[in-house]
């Protein structure tokens, strides 16, 4: 009987163990041995915080005047179209005049009989007159001629109001603009019948020389803007700061606008006043109807303030990396203000003046329970040095 050879296969086990304790300790040394991190750190103070704060408005013309006609006809001809710039007195819309130039053609005709009325009325009352300073009629029947000649002057009276009031009907069949301004939609155009009752108007002329945005204050907000009633509403309105606007693809206004008035009553359905701002159009650019945002600025000392690029938000929170004597990092909750200046946040609680966050690394290098190494913000900025030639 013939025996194999049995192989060492503890010694083989006994070397692997040893091998892979020796890898691992290898690592553990490699990470014990893993150099801190160096992150800009920043120390927090109090400073200014210039803000915006932001109201959705709608802008108005300085006036926008409904185009109605004065009486009722059809339209004939459309002399302007829509976004056009037009002058005072310019014509925009003519109707039929036909049975209006028939109008005043029967009141002439009417003023015409009138007159001769009057004059028959006159000659009569004369010989009436005459006839009784010599005692040959009664003063009945002089009486009676006199009466008829007031009657042929009041009758001539009514006849020429006729006319005039013909006159007008036929002017106003051509329908002119009540100011200057740009022409809004035409609803209506040849053939269509025009009324003064028509619930939509021919157009609309705005005056856009000047443009109003409305928007509206909460009570807090004008309470705030009287200093709780140490300074009245209108002397507070007088010495806001100039406001801006941003339009709805996002740019601001090159012009500069003015808060002019505050509403008296606040609205019980909104609790808000409502505010006009205006703002100067001399190019046009701004519309009436359209919308936009007043930005109102608003100037706060002794404010904590942080950069929001030290920040993250977890669970709808705002947290910041807090770096201690030790420069051990850890986790700190805060409250901010909900109006920045898109680049900073006013911390309101959760931090002192003092304390030392850090200011890059959020997210990626930074993390809970970690020591690193402070380094000045600036410096990390500046570009890196390039390698001679």
């Amino acid at each position: 009987m013939k025996f194999k050879a049995i192989k060492p296969v503890g010694m083989l086990v006994t070397a692997a163990t040893a091998m892979s304790l020796v890898s691992c300790g290898s690592k553990q040394q490699q990470q014990m041995q893993m150099p801190a991190p160096q992150i800009a750190t920043i120390t927090v103070g109090y400073g200014t915080s210039d803000v915006e704060s932001g109201y959705p408005a709608t802008l108005k013309g300085k006036t926008d005047i409904d185009i109605r006609p004065q009486v009722t006809g059809f339209i004939t001809k459309v002399c302007v179209d829509e976004g056009q710039q037009v002058h005072k007195g310019q014509v925009l819309f003519q109707l039929d005049p036909v049975q209006f130039q028939a109008a005043v053609e029967s009141a002439e005709a009417q003023v015409r009989l009138a007159e001769t009325s009057l004059a028959t009325a006159q000659l009569t009352a004369d010989n009436k007159r005459k006839l009784f300073d010599k005692n040959i009629i009664s003063e009945y029947e002089w009486q009676l001629a006199a009466n008829s000649l007031a009657q042929a002057k009041s009758q001539l009276s009514a006849a020429k109001a006729q006319l005039v009031s013909a006159k007008k009907n036929l002017a106003y069949t051509v329908v002119t603009a009540p100011s200057n301004g740009v022409i809004g939609s035409i609803p209506n155009r040849e053939g269509s019948l025009a009324s003064p009752s028509s619930a939509q108007p021919l157009t609309t002329v705005s005056d856009n020389s000047q443009i109003y945005a409305y928007f509206s204050l909460n009570e807090k907000d004008i309470l705030k803007l009287a200093q709780n009633g140490a300074k009245s509403l209108n002397s507070s309105v007088s010495q806001m700061p100039e406001v801006s606007l941003r339009l709805a693809n996002g740019e601001i206004y090159p012009e500069k606008g003015k808060v002019a008035t505050v509403s008296g009553v606040i609205d019980n359905t909104t609790g808000a006043a409502t505010v006009r701002a205006l703002f100067e159009n001399k190019s046009g650019m701004l519309r009436s109807g359209s919308t936009g945002m007043v930005l109102i600025p608003q100037s706060t000392d002794s404010v904590l303030l942080i950069p929001q690029k030290a920040t993250f938000e977890m669970q709808d929170r705002k947290f910041v990396y807090v770096v201690n004597d030790s420069n051990i990092v850890s986790t700190q909750p805060i409250t901010v203000s909900p109006v920045t200046d898109g680049k900073n946040f006013v911390v309101l609680s959760g931090l002192q003046p003092g304390q030392r966050i850090a200011v890059e690394g959020i997210g990626t290098k930074v993390r809970d329970g970690i020591t690193i190494v402070p380094t000045d913000p600036s410096a990390a900025q500046q570009p890196a040095a390039q390698p001679q030639k």
